[in-house]
This record gives C-alpha cells, sequence and structure tokens, in this order.
C-alpha cells in the first residue's frame, strides 16, 4: 500500500492506515453511524492501547478483554462493544481465509473487481455498500485497479464523485463528502 492516506486528519493515523491493510479494513468497518474520520481513528486506538496494531494480537485477545480494551474512553466508536466484537470476528476472518494478510483479499490470484467486491461482502461487518465504498477506496486512493473495478464500485466508484471515504484526501474533500451526504439524507426523508 504504496499511497499516503489522508482520512483523519491525524498523520499518525493516517500513516497507519496506509501501511496495514488490516487496519484500513478496520476503519471501514467501524465506519456507520459514527463520523467518518473518528470511525477511522478507531485503528490508531486500538494500536495505542495494545503496544501496536496487530491481526494477530487482536485476534488472539479474549473477547471480553478486547471489548473492555476498545470501550474505555475515548472508546473506539459510539457503539463501542458491538463494534470491537466485530473488529476481532474480522481479525479471525482474515487470519483464517488469508493467513492474517487483508491485501491478499484483492490481491491473491489477481481478482477482478466483481471478485474483489464479493471477497469482501464476505467479510463480517461487510455489507454491499461498504464493500463497494472499499473497492472504491482502493481504486481511488490505492492503485488497486483490477478489471471492472469502477462497475463493482458502482456510484462510488464515479470519477470526481464525492460520496464516500473514497473520495476523502483533505479537509475540503471531507467536508464537501458531508454535504453529499447530508443532502443524500434530506432527499431520502421528504
Amino acid at each position: 500500500m504504496p499511497q499516503k492516506l489522508r482520512l483523519t486528519g491525524d498523520a499518525d493515523a493516517d500513516r497507519l492506515l496506509s501501511t496495514d491493510p488490516f487496519a484500513l479494513l478496520t476503519g471501514l468497518l467501524l465506519d456507520q453511524q459514527f463520523p467518518m474520520e473518528h470511525a477511522f481513528m478507531g485503528p490508531k486506538k486500538i494500536a495505542d492501547r495494545m503496544g501496536g496494531f496487530s491481526i494477530t494480537r487482536i485476534a488472539e485477545t479474549p473477547l471480553e478483554e478486547f471489548v473492555e480494551l476498545c470501550v474505555q474512553p475515548p472508546a473506539i466508536h459510539r457503539y463501542g462493544g458491538s463494534m470491537a466484537r466485530r473488529v476481532h470476528a474480522l481479525a479471525h476472518h482474515v487470519l483464517s481465509h488469508y493467513d492474517g494478510k487483508a491485501d491478499r483479499i484483492w490481491k491473491a490470484g489477481k481478482p477482478d473487481g466483481k471478485e474483489v467486491l464479493k471477497r469482501l461482502k464476505a467479510l463480517p461487518g461487510y455489507g454491499d455498500q461498504k464493500a463497494r465504498i472499499f473497492v472504491a477506496l482502493l481504486g481511488k486512493q490505492l492503485g488497486v485497479t483490477p478489471d471492472g473495478w469502477r462497475e463493482a464500485a458502482g456510484a462510488y466508484g464515479e470519477e470526481g464523485s464525492r460520496r464516500s471515504i473514497a473520495d476523502v484526501t483533505s479537509a475540503e474533500t471531507l467536508a464537501e463528502v458531508r454535504a453529499f451526504k447530508k443532502a443524500a439524507k434530506a432527499a431520502a426523508k421528504s
């Protein structure tokens, strides 16, 4: 993952997200019913409390101990307990299916966009929309552009869009994504 992400406004958190594929998967897992930049700070909070970010250590930590670590203030999410359980399950899944190497989801066997989407949707805590956003994030910001990635990402893959975290590269684009989401929510209510 050679590109430098700017998702949180915190250099250390962004460095972790840029260098650790499991941290990036975890950040997007936490990105629901919580401000985007705070969700993506979750992996750094975990790393700070565990003395580093390690998929193996997360999975090997007894579940209730890991939950306790995640809910202590400031919690990793407003629903810290349930999200900690999801992170723990995600760690187990990536260890058992991808030998602990999260980037194998988009690299192993040189999958096309449709296959990457399928693999992401199989992850605990990832549904269709979250998986499409991750495909867009890979393509738009990390240079992971397998055949058909834009189609797999759907509207999130559109050039120049400001729909999701996949489009956040600065404070300005974060504000644009927020404005898009606010308008979409208002339109859905009317």
